[in-house]
């Protein structure tokens, strides 16, 4: 996500590179190349013009420090008005006492609505919550059948009348049940329209009056643009929103949505939606977007995810595996898939600093990790434990077994060996000497031991430039080496 966002910053910011001060006419030639490229984000205009203002502001003028390039405290201005604009840090849902705490969702049809109360009752029982979902959306006619799905997906009880068309007497029931049962938060899942209009507003009021809901979300689809600011502003005016949700955020977003609907409606983005898994509902970090925006990467994130799915008990226990090198294919299998389970490779790629941009054009084979996995699962128990013993005719019936050619077996099993084999000689190394090792095999092209091959730009680094000397230098190696004869 944010690739053309990342380019065009990226640019912006080597063009001031060896600039000995920011001036104004840099500073307004580089606004000119903000101010492009948030547009073309479909950044909300008011917002543009506001954000190019005030970096204009900060930046005209700014004298840099010699340890500072001119390009780099571009940057640091940028990400502080980038983080003003998203910002504060506002996740919080409020708890009420006594229980149960009552959320309002809100939002159009086809907005993710309706999924995003699955993927928020899950969260809230990952933080020891107790979540009942109603299904107050009596407009559209498979909504209560998705919710109840949803429910049972998430192991969360679900609250509907399907002979009530009176969407506040079913709220207003569902309190009761939901006190009689211990549950201590209720999320409301409310009708949507294609558009906005009176009924539906006259509706969400409805409940809003007579319910008394702790807390209103706004669900917005972070792909539509400018169309979420005015979707959002005209939910705002008709409710106290306590914040919104930006869904679809995984997708080939160009950012507007996060960089616009704080700022227009003053609400905070409380979460964001990252994929179709029930999972995938990680909460809003203006400041972890930013330097997304900017080809910083998000580390932070990316070992959130990998402490969530990666226990650690089994993680050091594999630990000791690779320093004695009884490391076998079904360990590998299962950090495999603990990976996956953090979500898709690009997505997950796409956290670290720089890589961003440069997965614009690359599509990452995500089948080549189902061929790796059915490959191990076509060899026998003594073949994962020992690779070594897979000769000719192992080799040929784990390829048929997998539906794979007998050269993509070989690949996986080298692969496999080289890495235990490191592994093993790490282990009783001094740091200094991991250090070194590390420094070789940096050098060293990994797309050798991908099985089908990693995508353009993800092999070798290029060879360093070799030093060349001067007339002068060559005239004084030569004597110094008839000195030495």
């Amino acid at each position: 996500m944010f690739e053309s966002l990342q380019e065009r910053f990226g640019s912006l910011f080597r063009n001031l590179t060896g600039k000995g001060k920011i001036s104004e006419d840099n500073v307004r030639d580089a606004m000119r190349e903000v101010r492009t490229a948030l547009l073309e984000a479909d950044v909300h205009f008011d917002v543009v013009n506001q954000f190019v203002g005030d970096v204009t502001k900060k930046a005209i003028g700014t004298e840099v420090l010699a340890s500072v390039e001119p390009g780099q405290q571009m940057i640091k201005i940028v990400y502080d008005e980038l983080v003003n604009l998203m910002g504060p840090i506002d996740t919080r849902i409020m708890f009420v006492s006594p229980p149960p705490t009552i959320i309002m969702m809100c939002g159009l049809q086809g907005s993710g609505k309706t999924t995003t109360c699955g993927k928020l009752a899950l969260y809230l029982k990952s933080k020891g919550k107790n979540p009942l979902l109603v299904a107050a959306d009596l407009q559209r006619p498979a909504a209560i059948d998705q919710l109840h799905t949803l429910g049972t997906q998430t192991d969360t009880p679900v609250y509907s009348e399907r002979d009530n068309k009176n969407p506040v007497q079913v709220c207003r029931n569902a309190l009761e049940f939901a006190k009689k049962n211990g549950r201590d938060v209720i999320i409301l899942d409310t009708a949507g329209r294609l558009h906005i209009d009176e009924p539906l507003m006259a509706e969400l009021r409805a409940i809003n009056v007579q319910v008394k809901p702790h807390q209103i979300f706004l669900v917005v689809d972070a792909m539509v643009g400018q169309d979420a600011v005015n979707s959002a502003k005209a939910f705002s005016a008709q409710l106290e929103l306590d914040g919104v949700i930006l869904t679809k955020f995984d997708s080939d977003t160009r950012g507007g949505a996060a960089l616009s609907v704080k700022s227009i409606t003053g609400k905070p983005i409380k979460f964001m939606g990252v994929g179709e898994k029930l999972e995938a509902l990680e909460e809003f970090h203006p400041e972890r977007i930013a330097q997304r925006m900017l080809g910083m990467g998000d580390i932070l994130t990316l070992v959130e995810k990998a402490q969530s799915q990666i226990d650690e008990e089994k993680a050091m226990k594999l630990q000791e595996k690779m320093a004695k090198a009884t490391f076998t294919l079904d360990d590998f299998l299962e950090q495999m898939r603990s990976v996956r389970k953090m979500g898709p490779m690009k997505q997950l790629l796409g956290l670290l600093p720089g890589v961003g941009a440069a997965l614009k054009d690359i599509q990452l084979p995500e089948e080549e990790l189902n061929k790796t996995e059915a490959i191990i699962q076509s060899m026998s128990r003594r073949e994962r434990e020992n690779p070594d013993v897979i000769d000719g005719s192992r080799r040929r019936r784990i390829a048929r077994g997998s539906g794979v050619e007998p050269e993509d077996v070989s690949r996986l099993v080298k692969g496999f060996s080289a890495a235990r084999d490191m592994a093993k000689k790490m282990s009783g190394f001094s740091m200094g000497s991991k250090m070194k090792m590390a420094q070789a095999m940096s050098q060293f092209d990994m797309s050798k031991l991908a099985p089908g091959g990693l995508p353009k730009g993800f092999g070798a680094p290029p060879a360093a430039p070799q030093k060349q000397l001067t007339p002068e230098q060559k005239r004084k190696l030569r004597q110094k080496r008839l000195k030495g004869k």
